[in-house]
């Protein structure tokens, strides 16, 4: 690993000019009701963003905007008879429902004040040990067997402020067990859509290639070559920090950053250890810029001859779901900011190019994997591959992360370009 630049998982940036936009898919029919709304802290009333809202009993989830709101469609077929919030360092909560269209609601989640004891790490000389056990546990503490999920993406670039592309889709992954690698996962897009900005001054595009299949390569815990593997442990310090809950369950909490220097970019972040269990539930980490050349080299492809790149900020998170004793993926996002200009130009311009999954549905057991040349392909973007907005009501029964209202403003300017 050491002789090698380490491309940063499918965070690899694609500077060149707009291409053509292609593909349709069908739509779902199934009837289903609509929960909506904000979910907001109940002592501040700040609204929280990134809250995991699911039907317990079921493997139907979504989860909160920036903004805290949310959009969950449940199939009649499912009798759900409560839904459930959650979200680290708050309690759950789990509201009612009947089977109608419960819309535009305020929720509330209370923050954890229990008092927690500062963490012994019984067993562990230090918290590296404690990361390796868990690590070793992967295969105890996530599925056993192939799963199918059903997912929603969205990928967003922007110039400044300004959205210039909005790409979403809804997404099939196939993850075979957890006891393998990720050699074998793919992901196949079933339904998505896609807005470019026609604008001249517009014209440098950036596409995030490979961005559905965030969901293989940014999971940490099957695909562990992507933050930690056991054997690179000794190239980082770790922390025990103050403990949190997640699902009303106590976590530990481990800080990491390089204790080497590579010839590849490392991370630094925190990962959170489900106490009992010693499943990893969530990680959130940056990528190393100290050596703005070798950051480069991790995720960017390719540029047009004369333009200069200059990467800032590299962030993931990546959470799992406990259900029925195992863990599973659950939610995903990606941030890559950078500045690009011209040779000889005063100014640099800034990019943000964000992109999230969120599992909305998942089938374990009996299933077949997607098949090579239905799969996307990583060196494609996503953008290349779907329609033009078009339908208000486009996406049917089929859940999505809900947009915000920068997002949907921006969705409304970009039609009005294309008319």
């Amino acid at each position: 690993m050491e002789t090698r630049i380490k491309q940063i998982g499918l965070a690899a940036l694609f500077i060149a000019l707009f291409s053509g936009i292609t593909n349709v898919f069908a739509g779902d029919g199934e009837s289903y009701f609509t929960i909506s709304g904000v979910v907001k802290d109940k002592s501040s009333k700040k609204k929280l963003e990134y809250v995991n809202i699911s039907v317990p009993g079921s493997k139907i989830s979504s989860i909160t905007n920036e903004d805290g709101a949310f959009i969950l469609k449940i199939k009649d077929s499912i009798q759900a008879k409560e839904i459930e919030f959650s979200r680290i360092g708050y309690f759950s909560s789990r509201i009612p429902v009947n089977g109608q269209n419960l819309l535009d609601q305020t929720f509330y989640l209370a923050p954890n004040e229990k008092e927690l004891k500062a963490v012994v790490v019984e067993g562990w000389k230090n918290p590296a040990d404690l990361v390796r056990t868990a690590l070793d546990r992967v295969a105890i503490n996530y599925s056993e067997k192939p799963d199918l999920l059903t997912g929603f993406y969205r990928e967003t670039v922007q110039k400044g402020k300004k959205f210039i592309n909005i790409s979403e889709a809804v997404i099939d992954i196939y993850k075979s067990s957890y006891d393998k690698d990720a050699t074998d996962d793919r992901v196949q897009i079933f339904k998505g859509r896609s807005l470019v900005t026609t604008k001249v001054s517009d014209t440098l595009a950036v596409k995030l290639l490979g961005g559905p299949n965030l969901s293989v390569y940014a999971d940490i815990v099957k695909n562990p070559d992507m933050l930690l593997d056991k054997e690179s442990l000794s190239y980082f310090d770790f922390k025990i920090e103050n403990p949190e809950f997640l699902d009303n369950r106590q976590q530990y909490v481990v800080s990491f950053q390089p204790a080497v220097i590579l010839s590849y970019p490392l991370f630094f972040g925190t990962l959170f250890i489900d106490k009992e269990t010693l499943a990893f539930t969530r990680a959130e980490f940056y990528l190393d810029m100290k050596d703005r050349n070798k950051a480069t080299e991790a995720i960017l492809r390719k540029k047009p001859a004369g333009l200069r790149f200059n990467p800032e900020e590299v962030f993931f998170v990546v959470s799992y779901k406990q259900r029925d004793g195992k863990s599973y993926l659950n939610y995903i996002r990606n941030e890559v900011k950078f500045k690009c200009d011209w040779k000889r130009r005063l100014f640099a311009t800034n990019y943000t190019v964000e992109s999230e999954m969120v599992v909305t549905e998942s089938k374990e057991g009996l299933v077949s994997n997607i098949p090579r040349k239905e799969s996307f392909n990583r060196n494609e973007s996503l953008s290349d591959r779907v329609m033009s907005f078009y339908d208000d009501n486009y996406w049917g029964a089929y859940n999505i992360i809900a947009p915000t209202e920068s997002l949907e403003s921006a969705v409304n300017k970009l039609k009005k370009e294309h008319r």
